[in-house]
């Protein structure tokens, strides 16, 4: 029983793990794509990102364990045929923002906790990832599961704080039942571009034992997934300033005015900003050693390390635009790409191949 919940989670933890960086755990995401709606069209939009999420992790990962693809090259290769390029060309470029997103967060923990340079941040960022990925698969599932667990921790203390100083303007905020925008199609938007990243999380169900149990892990994501982003949401919009902020969450510390949990939940972040990071690099990596070992060569040692820090580096240099700037500019233009050449033909094409490949010859 113990090992079917954990074959049940993992995947969810990592899933989040690889989410939750960047923008997301600053609140930048949850403003730009839920805030902006108002606080009940923000969680109508919240809702829709879970609808999608849980759906498209279900079938990815069910369609993972029917062909016992677990790298994305071998997913999409399968999914898309020769189309598969495609999805590679929109997850590198989603992969520099990525990193890039990362490491101007990182900088800013850096700068906003110790008063350091921001390349200090920068520095341990790219040491703590190279460091995983050079480990391997079994350190990052470890690492990126165990920290999910003092991540959901500190959020819910610091949610549990907003709402007792905060309580009676969230619930004024609720009362309003304020709708502003798009709500649902900010929703999708969020879902398509994070759904992406599902195709890196393969790796972590290499033990799954059937369909249904594979089906349900990925249902089980959505909601793992989602849930500090409505937690993220009620905080903010209890705050006065939030709606414009580089970095909506130090909004909120400044009204709370307790250091210990600020030191919590900065230290939290940098580690979900490493998860993210490993996260993405890993990925890129396990695609690299399976088209070596499928040409019949041998992957050389030195591989892992050098390809985690080229591309920490290159997440550096991206990080000059501005983590507002990626997350406004740059991950918009990815919401279509992911949508065109994963969502779509995961749940059309991904589908009939699975059902031909049960059905009787």
């Amino acid at each position: 029983m113990r090992q079917t919940i954990r074959r049940l989670l993992v995947p969810g933890f990592v899933f989040q793990s690889i989410v939750i960086g960047g923008g997301y755990g600053t609140g930048a995401e949850i403003m730009e794509y839920f805030q902006r709606s108002g606080f009940v069209g923000g969680l109508l939009g919240i809702g829709v990102t879970l609808l999608l999420w849980s759906a498209l992790c279900a079938v990815t990962f069910t369609f993972a364990h029917v062909f016992r693809v677990y790298d994305y090259r071998s997913m999409m290769g399968r999914l898309l045929g020769r189309g598969f390029f495609f999805y590679e060309l929109s997850y590198l470029a989603m992969l520099l923002m990525v990193l890039g997103a990362v490491a101007a967060s990182a900088g800013a923990c850096a700068r906003g906790l110790l008063g350091v340079p921001e390349w200090w941040g920068w520095g341990l960022l790219g040491v703590c990832v190279v460091l995983l990925v050079t480990k391997g698969t079994a350190a990052i599932e470890k690492a990126l599961s165990l920290w999910s667990y003092v991540l959901y921790a500190v959020y819910a203390l610091f949610a549990l704080c907003c709402l007792l100083q905060f309580g009676p303007v969230i619930a004024r905020e609720f009362r309003a039942m304020e709708l502003s925008g798009p709500w649902a199609l900010r929703g999708a938007k969020y879902a398509f571009y994070n759904l992406g990243c599902v195709p890196l999380l393969l790796y972590t169900l290499r033990d799954c034992r059937s369909r249904r149990e594979a089906a349900v892990s990925g249902l089980i994501a959505g909601a793992i997934g989602v849930l500090p982003a409505a937690l993220l949401l009620v905080v903010l919009v209890g705050v006065e300033g939030t709606l414009d902020a580089a970095v909506p969450v130090n909004v909120v510390f400044e009204a709370l005015d307790v250091d210990v949990l600020y030191w919590s939940f900065e230290i939290v972040l940098f580690g979900t900003l490493i998860e993210t990071g490993a996260g993405y690099s890993k990925a890129l990596d396990d695609r690299i050693c399976h088209s070596l070992t499928a040409a019949g060569r041998r992957v050389p040692p030195w591989l892992h390390t050098a390809l985690s820090t080229a591309l920490m580096l290159a997440g550096i240099a991206v990080a000059q635009l501005g983590l507002g700037n990626i997350i406004a500019r740059g991950y918009g233009a990815m919401n279509w790409a992911f949508l065109l050449f994963y969502a779509l033909p995961m749940v059309t094409r991904g589908l009939w191949l699975m059902r031909k490949e049960s059905s009787p010859s």
